[in-house]
């Protein structure tokens, strides 16, 4: 029998979903994700499975409670560059959002180039 989880899963969430923010699915490492979490590694994957894993549950966090905001845009174009192109499951997740809150490739591209001109002392 495996041990009750001692941690705040949606604070998991709120800062693995941080560290995402900041340098990407792919530029992200496991060490970081230990670091912005608080949790070991084993922890880790033990809650969430993989990175992957910890990835789509920031993501499905993201979208079920905070639709419109900023963070998950972010956090979808993210998606959308990182892992929808190979992921049936990130793609799918992210074909329903866009179309539930009839979000459009110029809001998207708005918000890409908005985020890709802050500097990060403004971030």
């Amino acid at each position: 029998m495996g041990r009750n989880r001692s941690f705040d899963e949606a604070d998991v969430i709120s800062r693995a979903s941080a560290a995402f923010l900041r340098a990407g699915y792919e530029g992200t490492s496991v060490e970081e994700l230990v670091e912005a979490t608080g949790l070991h590694r084993g922890s880790l994957y033990q809650a969430f499975g993989s990175k992957r894993g910890l990835y789509v549950a920031c993501l499905r966090g993201a979208l079920d409670t905070r639709p419109g905001d900023e963070t998950t845009t972010d956090l979808v174009l993210v998606s959308l560059l990182e892992l929808a192109p190979r992921d049936d499951e990130v793609r799918g997740l992210l074909r329903d959002h866009l179309a539930r809150e009839a979000i459009t490739p110029d809001h998207l591209g708005a918000r890409l180039l908005a985020r890709a001109l802050i500097s990060p002392q403004e971030d």
